[in-house]
C-alpha cells in the first residue's frame, strides 16, 4: 500500500490566517494545564461583560421554537433586507431592499464578491496592514492583492499618494476597512473623498467599504462611503458580529450602491453565486432583525466600557519601554509598535516567545501584512481591566528580561 501523500491544491495550502494560527501553540499550552491571557481574537463574546443583547437572543430562540428552521430566500429574508436598507438609509444613501444581500458573515460576502468580479491577472488594492482574507482569497481566483500604505506615525491615516501610484486598470476592487482592523484607525470624509476621486478614473473599479465596525467609532468622524459617492460604485459590508455582539451567528451582508448602474452584470453574478449556496441561517437572520428594529440605547453602555478599556491600554503601553502605540479611534484593536531592535525585526518570534514564557497571546503584525505590519503586534482590548493590566505586567517583564 502506498503512503505517498495526495497533493493539496495550492489555493488552500498557501492560505495563512494569523489571528487563528497563533491559537495552535496556545492550545497546546492549555492542554498542558497553563492559563493563557488571550488578547488575540476580535470576538466580543470571548470576554466577560459584553454579551449578545437579550432581546436578540430571545428573538433567535423564538425563531427556533416557532419552526423558522427552513431555508430562507437566497438573498436573505425580505424583512431583514428591508431593515438593513432602512439602516443604510440612516447612514445617508438611498439603499433599497433589493440592494442588500445577506451572507454567512462578511467573510462569505467577500468570497462571493471576489468570485463574481476577479479574473486571472486582476488586482485587489487593500490597506496594509489589513484583515487577512483580503490577502488570502483573491489568489483563489487568479488575482493578487496589492497593499497601499497607511501612515503609522499619523494615526494610520490613508496614504492617498500611495493609492494613486498603485492604481491601474487591472485594479478591480479598491478596499477601505473603516474603522480599520488591525489598526483601529477611522478614515474621515476628506480621506474617503480622496479615494473616490482616484477610483473615478478607473471605470472597472469598485470600492469595497468594509464597515463592520462602524458603530464602534470613537472619533465622531466616521461616514458611510456609499453616502460620499455620487457616481463611483460602492459595495458596503456589514453585519451582526461586532456592533451587535453576535459573531457566532455568522450573519453579514453586502449592500450595493451603484448610482451609475454599471454593476448590473456583477450583480447578476453575485445573485447566481448566492443561489448556488442556498442561504444564510434563517433563525439567526431573525435574531439580527430584532437588533435592527429594537431600541439601541444599550449600545452606549457597551461603547463606554470599550473606550474605558482602550484608555487603560494606551496608558499602560505608553509607560512601557520598548513599545509605542497610536491610540485607537474605532473598533476594539490596537496595533502596537515594537521599538526594541531584536523584536522589531521579528514580531512573530516576539509573539511566540511571549506566549511560551509569559502565557500572553497576541497576534504578530506581519500576519496582517508581511512588510507593512512588520515590527508590530495587535491586541484586542476587550478583556476586563484587571486582565489587561496583568497582561501588560507580563509583557513589560518579558521585554526587560530580553533586553
Amino acid at each position: 500500500m502506498t503512503t505517498e501523500q495526495i497533493p493539496v491544491a495550492p489555493r488552500a495550502s498557501n492560505i495563512e490566517y494569523a489571528i487563528r494560527d497563533v491559537v495552535v501553540p496556545a492550545t497546546k499550552l492549555e492542554d498542558q494545564g497553563h492559563t493563557i491571557l488571550k488578547l488575540n481574537i476580535g470576538d466580543p463574546i470571548a470576554y466577560p461583560g459584553l454579551p449578545t443583547p437579550q432581546h436578540m437572543v430571545d428573538a433567535y430562540a423564538a425563531a427556533l421554537h416557532d419552526g423558522h428552521n427552513g431555508y430562507s430566500p437566497s438573498y436573505g429574508l425580505p424583512s431583514l433586507r428591508a431593515a438593513i436598507a432602512k439602516d443604510e438609509q440612516r447612514k445617508g444613501w438611498p439603499a433599497q431592499p433589493e440592494d442588500v444581500y445577506v451572507c454567512h458573515g462578511v467573510t462569505e460576502a467577500l468570497q462571493i464578491l471576489f468570485a463574481s468580479v476577479l479574473c486571472e491577472g486582476d488586482k485587489v488594492l487593500a490597506p496594509g496592514p489589513h484583515y487577512p482574507p483580503y490577502m488570502a482569497y483573491p489568489q483563489m481566483y487568479g488575482a493578487s492583492t496589492v497593499e497601499y500604505m497607511l501612515k503609522p506615525n499619523d494615526g494610520w491615516r490613508l496614504d492617498l499618494d500611495d493609492i494613486r501610484e498603485k492604481m491601474d486598470d487591472s485594479v478591480r476592487l479598491l478596499v477601505l476597512i473603516n474603522p480599520n482592523n488591525p489598526c483601529g484607525s477611522v478614515a474621515n470624509a476628506d480621506e474617503i473623498a480622496g479615494v473616490l476621486d482616484i477610483a473615478r478614473n478607473y471605470p472597472n473599479c469598485i470600492v469595497v467599504a468594509d464597515e463592520i465596525y462602524d458603530g464602534l467609532d470613537f472619533t465622531g468622524e466616521h461616514v458611510s462611503v456609499a453616502k460620499c459617492s455620487a457616481d463611483v460604485p460602492v459595495v458596503s459590508l456589514n453585519g451582526v458580529s461586532k456592533v451587535y455582539y453576535a459573531p457566532g451567528w455568522r450573519i453579514g451582508y453586502m449592500a450595493i450602491h451603484d448610482p451609475s448602474k454599471r454593476m448590473l452584470l456583477v450583480r447578476d453574478g453575485i445573485e447566481r453565486m448566492l443561489r448556488s449556496r442556498l442561504c444564510a441561517s434563517t433563525p439567526a437572520q431573525l435574531g439580527y432583525l430584532a437588533g435592527l428594529e429594537s431600541d439601541r440605547s444599550w449600545m452606549e453602555g457597551y461603547a463606554a466600557k470599550v473606550v474605558e478599556q482602550r484608555d487603560v491600554c494606551v496608558n499602560r503601553i505608553r509607560s512601557i519601554d520598548g513599545l509605542e502605540v497610536q491610540s485607537s479611534g474605532g473598533a476594539f484593536y490596537m496595533f502596537v509598535k515594537l521599538t526594541d531592535e531584536k523584536w522589531a525585526l521579528d514580531d512573530k518570534q516576539f509573539v511566540l516567545d511571549l506566549l511560551h514564557e509569559e502565557h500572553v497571546l497576541v497576534v504578530h503584525g506581519s500576519g496582517f501584512s508581511p512588510e507593512l505590519g512588520r515590527g508590530h503586534f495587535r491586541i484586542v482590548y476587550l478583556p476586563e481591566v484587571d486582565v489587561l493590566n496583568e497582561a501588560f505586567d507580563r509583557i513589560e517583564r518579558f521585554l526587560i528580561r530580553h533586553r
